[in-house]
């Protein structure tokens, strides 16, 4: 195999939309840098089964609405 063909793997911290913070092995980020997560496992409607809605924290969601209107979306 190839020498520095892959990514390092290391450990970062991971805050979860509740304030917990996990330390998880990954290749984002150097070792040691937080990742804030605005949507986690805990919240999300597709592990909880739920139907919450989700926060359009960037206007994203409305633009993409009032762009495509007219297709009855």
């Amino acid at each position: 195999m190839k020498a520095n063909t892959h990514p390092d793997y290391h450990l970062i911290s991971v805050k979860m939309t509740d304030g917990t913070v996990v330390q998880m092995k990954s290749t984002w980020g150097k070792e040691g840098d937080t990742l804030t997560l605005d949507i986690d496992p805990s919240v999300h409607p597709a592990w909880t089964g739920g139907s919450q809605k989700l926060m359009d924290a960037g206007g994203r969601v409305s633009k993409f609405k009032n762009k495509y209107a007219g297709f009855g979306f």
